[in-house]
């Protein structure tokens, strides 16, 4: 995960550095309105990706730059610092991801390893293992090179939802050869309108760097899969 450009984060700090001053604030028209709302993003996004800045410095940089007035540091120097700032916020994220990544591998192959036990669920050479569900009526079978319309949840094995077409109320269509390699193989083994339950191991979903967000590094995924219809090459 990249973190965002020091200069927009910066922006929060007008936002940020006294929670009596925005108790206070009124929002009078768009032009405030639209400021505070980008701060608000910014400000989250930092908290999401646990960026340690000082606010109050953040403010008097700020301050002093739109006053044209002294700066504390030369261009050269907040150059040199930035610089500095951002290898080590990236040397404690991929730290963390390390560790995380860890946990994540082991809880993983535990989960798969009882899963695999259970009664229905199959385990193909891969290590991807799926549930028939609802057996549909259909006959066609997707091939990779496919375009599938599908209904979906996804869950990681701790429960938590990470996304879910069903819960947006809207199927979804794709190539099967544009997603991750559990979907790809595991949809082949479907025919329209069955309903499966993958469980993905991590190599076969998004490995080791993850795509951010809920799903983190080595994450094992569980999906249940509605196919509803195979819409051919595209």
């Amino acid at each position: 995960m990249t973190p965002k450009p020091l200069l927009a984060l910066a922006v929060t700090a007008i936002l940020a550095c006294s929670a009596n001053a925005q108790t206070k604030m009124e929002l009078k028209d768009l032009k405030q309105k639209a400021s505070y709302a980008i701060g608000a993003d910014i400000a989250s996004n930092m908290k999401r990706q646990e960026i340690d800045v000082d606010p109050k410095a953040i403010t008097a940089g700020i301050t002093d730059a739109f006053a044209n007035g002294k700066m504390l540091l030369t261009e050269a120097e907040m150059k040199e610092v930035i610089a500095q700032f951002q290898t080590e916020l990236r040397t404690k994220m991929e730290s963390k991801q390390k560790s995380e990544g860890g946990n994540n591998l082991k809880a993983g192959q535990d989960y798969l390893a009882a899963n695999g036990k259970k009664e229905g669920v199959k385990t193909t050479a891969s290590g991807l293992q799926y549930k028939v569900l609802t057996a549909g009526k259909g006959t066609k079978f997707p091939k990779a090179t496919d375009t599938v319309k599908v209904h979906y949840h996804g869950t990681l094995i701790d429960g938590s939802v990470f996304d879910s077409s069903v819960e947006r109320g809207e199927p979804i269509s794709f190539p099967l050869n544009g997603v991750i390699k559990g979907w790809t193989e595991g949809l082949q083994l479907m025919k329209e309108g069955d309903k499966f339950q993958f469980t993905i191991p991590s190599d076969l979903a998004y490995g080791e760097r993850g795509p951010g967000g809920k799903i983190g590094a080595n994450s094992t995924l569980i999906f249940d899969v509605e196919l509803i219809a195979v819409e051919g090459e595209k």
